[in-house]
């Protein structure tokens, strides 16, 4: 349900009827239950009213953490007026493109084709079989922002399906004919090379901004895909100087707006909001997914695993309090989002972007006392009138959002203090000042759980173990992978794509398998429980028997029985999320390396070659896929521990490869020598060779260092 967190849901007036939409189970497609518009969930009942009708559909696509889905509801939808309209001309459907990303995909194709820019909340046109005619975005109700006002756009396509439908249709089928290309990539040249590594990191590298970090300019997104590129390229190459442009941009990014600075062990706060409106990390877009926060661990681990800065473990942590305080549900799987937009002091106050996080001058004058107002203003750039300057639409007016633009150092130097006293005074402001947020109302939250996103946490916590040696974080991991083997897999071993209020449904997509095995090949790593790696292969073989294209290669992001999808895509970028294809390249890779089964190693090259005409396009495009072509084209070496796992000697072992990063390497357990008491070894092979046993933790770091040394692309 969508809860102000622990609060009952949002009241509803009592006096309307609600619409079809009520018997929905996702907290978007029940926020506008009870909208005069009536709407109706994706499915045959739908499509099936739309054909009796001769209705065009009207597809409204957003999600329920969506800042510009709650404007236009509230403008449009929430209007008897425009939903008379909707009614008697469209048959009006929504969807939740959390749950069916599939959908979303493939309409959001068609709305990037013909406008050249896409976002949410989507919207679009469809004949009633479902073959798109006109598109957009967000639509004011009236003409504005230099956007078509929705009322007179919904006049003219009703015009037009009564009065030019035949042209309309045509419209749609030559859309359509050019979806159904889009759906595989057009095929390469062959195999891809190393080369598309090197043009990668030069695209990169020219798009990269040296002053704030981050590619290209505002809006930032963090992409963490691209961040865990450069660090293997640098692994692989011995040029740091690429993998410091991650390490740059994450630095920035801990100290910008976009991370939540107010967090404390227990408390909860912390972690990274979705993305920044301006180019220096400043301003962010307040809500906080999943996803981001998870894969955004994974980078802050990889980068203290590179350099030992204990800033990247302090915001790694910082993660995990956030992800473990304010968004684990009680049985253990993790909820998706929390909004952007929250009441200023009461529940019944107009919800605002950012409410939540915000401070005025005052407000941080009237809880901090003299000495730590001292330190603490000047470190955050605090100003009296507020600290935001880029502010287009008029939300932050005379407040200030925390922005880390000093160093200790030289904050201390500023008020007159050492370095150890300043970061007293600013660890107890901060307490002062989370202790008041938390009496503010909270931001909504969306606690459905998705499968593929409790999978990046999953990779998340079980890297995060073995980094941090906090064993803490594995049993949160074993109590997540257990939620989700338990809730999301069916008795046909399938997954389930969601959970929500108890109930599980829709078919798993491509992602979601793809994602968890992700997780529990990590998992199995950090715990070495075969039982984890013995479950990622049973998933692999259900990936592949329900998505992969055996003639042409990849995955489509559908399983072939969803009958209401008119064409299956095939993803191919890393955006947010990486794509399913990128990151099953990864898993296959792994998958041959721990087992020496020659099959994962061809599916791995067929997916590869083809996304080869991408790759040779724009190699930037798909990031993560290179992760595993590196697997793939240089050596990749499997390191086999033996020994009883309760011996010191055996974990003395673990923690050598466990605190490095170590890209080319996949971590195995003989499980027949668990109770061995003979002594722990590691054994590595790669590269068509088995070293001789290490046996303590130094020979163990000789011969890591002396075998895996840099490789020349």
């Amino acid at each position: 349900m969508y809860t102000d967190h622990f609060s009952m849901p949002v009241n509803m007036t009592c006096n309307k009827q609600p619409n079809e939409l009520i018997h929905e189970q996702s907290p978007y497609l029940r926020q506008h239950a009870w909208n005069p518009v009536l709407w109706l969930p994706w499915g045959e009942k739908a499509i099936e009213k739309a054909n009796r009708e001769q209705k065009p559909i009207f597809l409204s696509s957003g999600y329920s953490t969506c800042h510009w889905c709650h404007v236009m509801e509230k403008e449009c939808f929430e209007n008897p007026s425009v939903a008379e309209i909707l009614n008697s001309c469209f048959v009006p459907v929504k969807v939740d493109r959390e749950e069916r990303p599939d959908i979303d995909r493939l309409y959001m194709t068609y709305v990037q084709a013909t406008t050249g820019s896409g976002g949410w909340p989507m919207s679009v046109w469809l004949t009633p079989d479902l073959k798109p005619f006109y598109g957009g975005g967000y639509f004011p109700p009236e003409d504005r922002y230099g956007r078509p006002g929705f009322v007179s756009l919904l006049h003219a396509l009703c015009r037009a399906w009564k009065e030019d439908r035949k042209q309309l249709i045509y419209v749609a089928d030559s859309m359509m004919d050019q979806l159904a290309g889009f759906s595989t990539p057009a095929p390469g040249k062959g195999k891809p090379d190393t080369t598309a590594l090197d043009r990668a990191a030069s695209l990169l590298t020219g798009q990269f901004d040296p002053v704030y970090g981050g590619f290209g300019p505002a809006p930032k997104f963090p992409r963490p895909s691209v961040l865990s590129f450069l660090f293997r390229y640098g692994y692989y190459t011995g040029k740091d100087e690429i993998a410091s442009l991650g390490l740059f941009t994450l630095r920035k990014m801990a100290e910008g707006g976009i991370h939540d600075h107010l967090g404390a062990e227990g408390t909860g706060g912390g972690g990274f909001c979705r993305y920044s409106t301006d180019a220096r990390w400043h301003i962010p877009h307040f809500e906080k997914m999943l996803y981001d926060n998870a894969q955004l661990a994974i980078a802050y681990l990889e980068a203290y695993q590179l350099t030992s800065d204990r800033l990247f473990a302090e915001t790694a942590q910082d993660i995990f309090n956030y992800l473990l305080c304010d968004m684990l549900s009680p049985g253990g799987g993790f909820f998706s989002a929390e909004d952007a937009d929250s009441a200023p002091e009461r529940a019944t106050d107009e919800k605002k972007e950012g409410a939540f996080y915000t401070w005025t001058s005052d407000e941080i004058d009237n809880i901090l006392d003299p000495d730590e107002q001292r330190v603490f203003r000047f470190h955050y750039h605090i100003e009296t009138n507020g600290n935001v300057i880029e502010d287009p639409h008029g939300e932050f007016g005379g407040k200030n959002i925390l922005f880390a633009r000093e160093t200790i150092t030289e904050t201390a130097h500023h008020a007159f203090v050492s370095e150890q006293q300043c970061r007293t005074l600013l660890e107890s402001s901060k307490q002062k000042l989370l202790a008041q947020r938390l009496k503010r109302p909270r931001p909504a939250r969306d606690e459905k759980i998705i499968t593929g996103w409790n999978g990046l946490v999953l990779s998340a916590l079980a890297r995060g173990s073995r980094v941090l040696e906090d064993h803490r974080l594995l049993e949160h991991a074993e109590t997540t992978a257990a939620f989700m083997l338990e809730h999301l897999v069916t008795p046909e071993g399938e997954l389930y794509r969601r959970h929500c209020n108890g109930q599980s449904a829709i078919p798993g997509k491509a992602d979601d398998y793809a994602f968890m095995i992700r997780g529990l090949l990590d998992l199995y790593e950090a715990s070495l429980e075969r039982d984890y790696l013995a479950e990622a292969i049973r998933l692999q073989e259900s990936m592949d028997r329900l998505f992969l294209d055996m003639e042409h290669g990849g995955y489509y992001n559908a399983p072939s029985t969803d009958a209401s999808l008119p064409v299956r895509m095939k993803d191919d970028f890393d955006g947010a999320e990486p794509s399913a294809n990128s990151v099953a390249v990864e898993n296959l890779a792994r998958l041959w390396t721990i087992t020496e089964d020659e099959q994962w190693h061809q599916k791995a090259e067929h997916t590869l070659a083809c996304f080869s005409s991408v790759l040779d396009e724009d190699s930037s495009r798909l990031p993560h896929m290179l992760n595993g072509l590196f697997l793939l084209r240089f050596p990749a070496y499997r390191l086999q521990l033996r020994g009883n796992r309760n011996d010191d000697r055996f974990g003395q072992l673990k923690r050598v490869v466990d605190r490095r990063l170590l890209a080319d390497v996949s971590l195995d357990y003989d499980e027949k020598t668990g109770t061995a008491s003979g002594p722990a070894e590691a054994i590595l092979c790669g590269n068509g060779l088995c070293h001789p046993p290490a046996t303590g933790p130094d020979e163990l770091e000789n011969l890591l260092s002396a075998t895996l040394k840099a490789y020349s692309c």
